[in-house]
Order: C-alpha cells, then sequence, then structure tokens
C-alpha cells in the first residue's frame, strides 16, 4: 500500500519536474528571440523581458517539488553520510515534519494575502509595456509550497519505505522487467 501511494506521489513530483523543465526550454525561445530582437533589429518588449523573470520563477519554485523527490536539495552531509539508511530516513522524516512542512505553511499563509492584496488592485507591471494580471505570478508562490507540501508527504513515505526495509526503487526495477 505505501508503495503504491509513494509512487503515486513521484509521479506527482516527476510532473512538476516535466514542467519545469518545458517551462526552462520556453524561457529558453524568449531570452533567444528577445535578444536577437534587441540586438539584431534595435527593438525590444518589456513584456518578454518580465515574461524571462517570470518564467524563470515558475521555475524554481516549482522545481522544488521534483527536487526534493530526487534528493537533489541541499543537506549537511557531514554526519548524515555516516548514517545508516535505517537512521538516514529518520532523519529526513523528521526534517520534513519539523523544518520542511512547517515552514511551507507559514510561506502559504504569509503569500496568499500577497496575492489577494495584487488581484484586488488590479496590479500591472509598473513598467510601460509590461505585463498585467501580476497577481498571477504571485500566485505561484502559494501554489509551490502547496506542491512542496505534497512532494514531501511522498518524501516522508519513501523515508518510511526505507525504514521498513522496502525500498520503492527495486520494486520499479521489478515491474520494469515484467512489463
Amino acid at each position: 500500500m505505501l508503495l503504491k501511494l509513494e509512487r503515486l506521489f513521484d509521479r506527482f513530483s516527476d510532473l512538476m519536474g516535466w514542467i519545469s523543465g518545458g517551462l526552462c526550454l520556453v524561457m529558453l525561445v524568449n531570452v533567444f528571440y528577445d535578444a536577437i530582437m534587441r540586438y539584431f533589429f534595435r527593438t525590444g518588449s518589456i513584456a518578454l523581458q518580465e515574461l524571462e523573470w517570470h518564467i524563470f520563477a515558475i521555475v524554481f519554485l516549482f522545481g522544488m517539488a521534483y527536487t526534493l523527490k530526487e534528493d537533489g536539495h541541499v543537506r549537511v552531509d557531514v554526519l548524515y553520510d555516516q548514517f545508516s539508511p535505517r537512521w538516514k530516513a529518520v532523519v529526513n522524516i523528521a526534517g520534513t515534519l519539523l523544518f520542511l512542512i512547517p515552514l511551507a505553511v507559514l510561506i502559504i499563509q504569509g503569500s496568499i494575502w500577497y496575492v489577494k492584496e495584487a488581484y484586488e488592485m488590479h496590479e500591472i507591471s509598473g513598467d510601460p509595456g509590461g505585463l498585467h494580471y501580476r497577481w498571477l505570478i504571485k500566485a505561484v508562490i502559494p501554489l509551490s509550497f502547496i506542491f512542496l507540501i505534497i512532494s514531501a508527504c511522498g518524501f516522508i513515505v519513501r523515508n518510511i519505505n526505507i525504514f521498513r526495509g522496502v525500498e520503492a526503487s527495486t520494486v520499479h526495477h521489478i515491474e520494469d522487467d515484467v512489463l
């Protein structure tokens, strides 16, 4: 049961990774087009320049969920590397429950008013020709931390499985051979 739940959470985190990767390509095309227009045709777009950092923000914020799933986050490995897999699982579960999830909840709660205020004020870019609907990019902040909490639940389930001595990675390989 926990292995199926872990795979479900992993699929969600993988989706966040695919979205982030796809947006990287969109950002690449946007930057390329903007640079060509600016340097060869002496014309540019404030909206495209703002779109660059909006897309970058989304890539970073949505990528957090995928990074956690892939265990690519930053940690102090001085002691952690010496631990057994079971103790590593305990540290991961405790860190997620005591630090990651509470911090994510605080950021969600603290950023909702920020989005609401931008929506109610019909906030737009301060630059002429900039993007409208600034609340949309601000809405990515609480949304991304909701996604991070979902991925953190999968991280906890994975570490419970590791603590129990059952790892999904071995099950995935067996299923891949059968399919």
